[in-house]
């Protein structure tokens, strides 16, 4: 029996890495689809053949585009028309501030969106204009010269206003892409934004029945509400995430979640975003798994000299 030990301890120790390494990543890829990212090239969308001119977009945005009309634009001091309850009870979500749009956003995902939301957003199964389903955010028409140039002009004026890539944090990048529909209950986050910290309980209560009426707005628009994020991260990985904001009619065909059409540069913030939020302490345990296997090697090695010996007095 004692010369069959390291036997049967290599015999576990396999059969443990096969079922790690190969049965359980087996059964997780037939159990959730496997889709394959294109790094948020959008081939599916058309290329841009236009050169954008700044100047002129801002003149499209504040006038014949009318996009103030729904959207702020904080960092040219240009207010929403309406408070996000009031905007989602008009549109089912409140439309998000412009500011960082045109470093959030891939630059062929918004010109295509500028001229067909639907499209764009890859909900023409829930909004057919053919059966007088238009979409909430208005397509621009043109305002009476080429519309591709104006599309691009309107483009390389958001671009113009908003932040670096540097500069843009994972908060930033989260509230643009995902926080209007989606809540992130372990960083504090509601689809109206941070929630505060409230020195009166009434205060409190009168911010989360704003926010509860905002949810009920996006459950009409979405069909349901858009699930909380705070532990996606752990429970989906970065890989599901990440191609699900590419495309989501390639997990769910005929959700009402329209594409995301966020950067690669942008997705890999959110991803941090929902590493910070989901996984705080992740780079804290990765150090102390360490440890431990450091100790219980070093245990090992101490418990089979100490068995080495109580056999050699045994015999």
């Amino acid at each position: 029996m004692k010369n069959k030990e390291p036997l049967i301890l290599a015999v576990v120790v396999v059969f443990s890495l096969v079922v790690y390494y190969l049965v359980e990543p087996f059964a997780h890829h037939q159990m959730h689809k496997h889709v394959e990212s294109e790094g948020f090239a959008y081939k599916d969308l058309p290329a841009i053949t236009k050169v954008g001119h700044k100047e002129n977009g801002k003149i499209l945005a504040i006038g014949a585009a009318a996009c103030t009309g729904c959207h702020s634009i904080n960092v040219e001091n240009i207010p929403a028309s309406m408070d996000p309850v009031s905007a989602a009870s008009a549109y089912g979500v409140n439309p998000p501030d412009l500011s960082n749009a045109g470093i959030v956003f891939d630059a062929k995902f918004l010109t295509d969106l500028i001229k067909n939301p639907a499209h764009a957003l890859m909900v023409e199964h829930k909004f057919d204009a053919s059966k007088g389903q238009m979409h909430p955010m208005v397509a621009f028409y043109g305002a009476g010269g080429d519309i591709d140039q104006e599309v691009a002009d309107l483009v390389a004026y958001l671009q113009s206003i908003a932040v670096s890539q540097e500069e843009l944090t994972p908060t930033m990048a989260y509230e643009n892409a995902c926080g209007r529909c989606h809540a992130n209950h372990y960083a504090g986050w509601t689809q109206i934004g941070e929630k505060p910290k409230f020195k009166k309980k009434q205060d409190e209560l009168v911010y989360d029945a704003k926010a509860l009426d905002y949810q009920d707005a996006l459950i009409k628009y979405m069909g349901t509400l858009p699930p909380d994020l705070s532990i996606y991260i752990r429970s989906r990985g970065e890989h599901y995430i990440k191609t699900f904001m590419e495309d989501p009619q390639a997990y769910l065909k005929g959700t009402a979640m329209p594409r995301v059409g966020v950067s690669a540069e942008t997705a890999e913030k959110v991803i941090e975003y929902l590493e910070d939020s989901g996984d705080a302490k992740r780079h804290e345990r990765e150090s102390v798994a360490k440890n431990v296997m450091i100790y219980i090697v070093i245990f090992a090695i101490f418990a089979l000299l100490w068995k080495k010996q109580v056999w050699k007095d045994l015999h």
